[in-house]
């Protein structure tokens, strides 16, 4: 069977891959393995604006109290809030409902420990062993053992929403901001946090019904967004995705600014403030070769790591870099969070703006974008990871490496989930950069195919 732990928890169509028995069986055993300690454990849980929320929350909660634990519901709020509130909640563990930047039909579950982090891969490993092997971790709890299910008599919103605001030391005042919420769990605190902090901001996606989530908005679809930032003549827009973890910008002019740009223009601000920590950003082997030229241009230096936020976060921790991310606007402030980001990042971005007095556009038109071009092989899934010992494919991915030279970069990676290898390209030159990612991608699949 498929793995059920991807990067980033259990994610399926909800009712069908993600069923309510599954959903149960992940809050019985996820409250076992992460409540070892604790007699009756408390499991904080979240959810965003889509329709199987109520659904898969009430069998997740289920499984929890069928195993003693308590329960928690802080109702719809960005995953990022669920991050800290486990923490500041002095709760043993935390879920998120969430399918992110998927469409509405898919949800997903994921786990953060008591310290508001993810789980390292050990213990997902334990938990999908114990539900695919069907072990009954269940100490037949009966009668005053079993758990109960509370809501938050704390404000939860306006808990996650003053740490955002402590994480500005000054105002938004004569800002004007264009924000998508792509119909999902930043729908009403992005817009308060905006306004407390001083800006005049205008809204998009902010009507979720259950099935609109992601749906023509949010930071997988600018377009909108786009349009709206220039009718408005707004300073920026800023979009998230469906539980705000993610940030994509739109400069004055209507350009999308991705996360590579976002990251830059941050650590700018860092490295001025003193607080780049070991003059070190992370970054994934997809991120931009012209981001690593504007970083290295400010003396610092681009960490790589594998893709995946997960392991963005496990090198910040190793290494103590303070600024990590993904393209996909997935960044992370380890000063001030354990996960991605999508409202704090917004904050950090408006606080260098405010701080260089220049416009984003400017900023960003600091970091020289290489074209990339993304091929697909067709392999046998046996072949997935055999295409480096196969000397003409070695030699021929060899001879790229040469052409490009300093103003461009291969890179090959296996899929993790299809029988495919991903051939990545970049240079200045599209037309040519498009002809070598085919032929060696051509190539792959008729080797390893």
């Amino acid at each position: 069977m498929n793995r059920l732990f991807g990067t980033d928890g259990v994610r399926g169509v909800a009712n069908t891959e993600l069923t309510p028995a599954l959903a149960f069986n992940l809050g019985k055993v996820g409250a076992y393995v992460l409540g070892r300690s604790k007699e009756t454990p408390l499991v904080l849980i979240g959810k965003d604006t889509r329709l199987s929320g109520d659904l898969l929350e009430n069998s997740i909660s289920a499984g929890i109290m069928s195993m003693g634990g308590n329960v928690l519901r802080v109702g719809v709020l960005p995953t990022p809030a669920v991050a800290y509130l486990v923490s500041h909640m002095k709760a043993d563990a935390g879920i998120v409902i969430s399918a992110s930047h998927n469409t509405f039909e898919f949800n997903g579950i994921k786990f953060f420990n008591g310290k508001g982090f993810k789980l390292d891969d050990d213990l997902e490993d334990e938990i999908e062993d114990i539900i695919v092997r069907d072990m009954d971790v269940n100490s037949h709890i009966e009668g005053e053992r079993l758990g109960r299910s509370f809501e938050a008599e704390e404000n939860a919103e306006e808990i996650y929403a003053e740490f955002l605001r402590s994480t500005m030391d000054e105002t938004l005042n004569g800002m004007k901001i264009v924000t998508d919420c792509a119909n999902g769990a930043a729908y009403k605190i992005a817009e308060r946090v905006l306004r407390d902090l001083g800006a005049s901001v205008i809204v998009m996606g902010n009507r979720p019904d259950g099935i609109n989530i992601n749906a023509g908005c949010g930071s997988t679809h600018p377009e909108a967004l786009q349009q709206r930032v220039l009718t408005e003549n707004a300073d920026i827009g800023l979009a998230f995705d469906g539980d705000a973890d993610r940030l994509i910008s739109v400069d004055e002019k209507g350009r999308v600014i991705d996360g590579d740009k976002i990251i830059y223009i941050c650590a700018k601000m860092l490295k001025k403030c003193g607080r780049l920590a070991g003059n070190k950003v992370t970054a994934t082997v997809m991120s931009n070769l012209g981001f690593h030229k504007a970083v290295e241009s400010l003396g610092a230096e681009v960490d790589i790591t594998q893709v995946g936020d997960r392991y963005v976060l496990e090198r910040m921790l190793e290494t103590g870099c303070v600024i990590g991310g993904e393209q996909s606007g997935h960044i992370i402030f380890l000063e001030y969070s354990t996960t991605g980001d999508g409202i704090l990042s917004a904050l950090q971005l408006l606080k260098a703006l405010k701080s260089s007095g220049r416009k984003l556009s400017e900023l960003a038109d600091e970091v020289e974008i290489y074209p990339q071009v993304l091929k697909n092989a067709q392999v046998k899934i046996e072949n997935k990871k055999k295409y480096a010992s196969d000397p003409q494919i070695a030699a021929e991915i060899k001879r790229i490496e040469n052409i490009m030279a300093d103003e461009g970069r291969v890179l090959i990676r296996p899929s993790g989930t299809e029988p495919l290898v991903r051939v990545m390209i970049e240079g200045k030159d599209l037309e040519e950069i498009t002809g070598l990612a085919e032929g060696l991608a051509d190539l792959i699949t008729k080797k390893m195919g």
